[in-house]
C-alpha cells in the first residue's frame, strides 16, 4: 500500500478536491433527500487489509491517476444511504460494492463535467474498482463526514505525480470550482383534471438506421452497434417524443433513470 505524508495542499490540488467533494455531496444529497456535507482533510486514513480502493483514469487535456481508498465500514454506510436501506449491517456485500462502484462512478460524471467548465478545456474520467496503486502518490487528501447515526465516513483521495503536474496552474488564471446547481425540477401543468390519466414513457440508450438486408441477417448472438456511445445520456421518451435525457441507475436490481436534464416542449425524438 502506498501513503503520503503531506500535511498541506497546494492551491490546485485543493481546488480539484473541493470539486470532488461538491460533486458527492450533490449526488449522496439528491438520491437520499436529505443534505450532506463533507470536509476535506490533508490528514490520510489508516489503512487496512480490507479497504476499497476505486481508480478514476483522467483523460482529454489531463492526464494521470487518482484513487480513492475507503474502508469496510464506510463503504458500507456510503452504499446503504445511495441504495436507501436502514437496516444495521455486518460488512459490505457484493451488493454494496456495486452500489458504491456506481455512486463514485456518478460523482465522477458530475466532476467531469464541472472541471471541464472550470478549467475550460476537455477532461474525461473513467473510473473503474482497481487494486491498491502501483505509484507513489504524490498529494493526498480526505473526505470526512459523519452518517445519521453520528459514525465516521472516510474517502481518501491519492493523486498521482502525473496528474498533480497536469493541475499545475496554466497561462491563464484558474478560477474556483463552479457551484454545482440541483437539477432543476420538472415544468408542473396546469391541467389538474389530466394528471391521473396513465402514459407510457419508454427508454432509448441509442439507436442506428441499418439496410434492410442486415435487418434480415439478424440472429441470435448478433451485436448490433448503437450510434451512441455509453457515456450519451439516456432518452426518456413520450409517444415518440424526447421529453427528458439521463442517466442510468440501478436500484434493488432494476433499472431506473436519473433526470439530468427536462427537454423544452418543442423538442422532439
Amino acid at each position: 500500500m502506498t501513503e503520503a505524508t503531506h500535511t498541506d495542499l497546494a492551491p490546485e490540488l485543493r481546488s480539484w478536491c473541493e470539486t470532488w467533494k461538491t460533486c458527492i455531496e450533490q449526488v449522496l444529497s439528491q438520491v437520499s433527500g436529505q443534505p450532506t456535507a463533507f470536509e476535506v482533510s490533508a490528514e490520510a486514513v489508516p489503512g487496512a487489509e480490507t479497504d476499497l480502493w476505486f481508480t478514476v483514469v483522467a483523460g482529454g487535456t489531463l492526464h494521470g491517476e487518482l484513487t480513492f481508498r475507503l474502508s469496510a465500514e464506510s463503504c458500507t454506510r456510503l452504499a446503504q444511504k445511495f441504495l436507501g436501506e436502514t437496516e444495521p449491517s455486518g460488512g459490505p456485500t457484493a451488493e454494496h460494492k456495486e452500489a458504491l462502484e456506481e455512486l463514485l462512478r456518478q460523482v465522477a460524471g458530475q466532476a467531469a463535467t464541472a472541471l471541464a467548465s472550470t478549467a475550460g478545456f476537455e477532461v474525461t474520467l473513467t473510473l473503474a474498482a482497481s487494486a491498491a496503486p502501483s505509484w507513489a502518490a504524490a498529494a493526498t487528501a480526505t473526505l470526512r463526514t459523519r452518517d445519521e447515526a453520528g459514525s465516521p465516513v472516510s474517502i481518501e483521495i491519492q493523486i498521482s505525480a502525473a496528474l498533480g503536474a497536469s493541475l499545475q496552474p496554466r497561462s491563464e488564471p484558474q478560477t474556483p470550482p463552479p457551484e454545482i446547481p440541483p437539477p432543476a425540477p420538472p415544468a408542473i401543468a396546469s391541467y389538474d383534471r389530466l394528471k391521473d390519466v396513465g402514459l407510457e414513457v419508454k427508454l432509448r440508450f441509442g439507436s442506428r438506421r441499418m439496410l434492410l438486408r442486415d435487418v434480415l441477417a439478424l440472429s441470435a448472438g448478433v451485436v448490433v452497434e448503437l450510434e451512441s456511445n455509453v457515456n450519451s445520456p439516456v432518452d426518456l421518451l413520450l409517444d415518440g417524443r424526447i421529453v427528458a435525457q439521463g442517466e442510468v441507475v440501478v436500484i434493488d436490481g432494476k433499472y431506473g433513470l436519473r433526470v439530468t436534464e427536462v427537454m423544452d416542449r418543442g423538442s422532439s425524438a
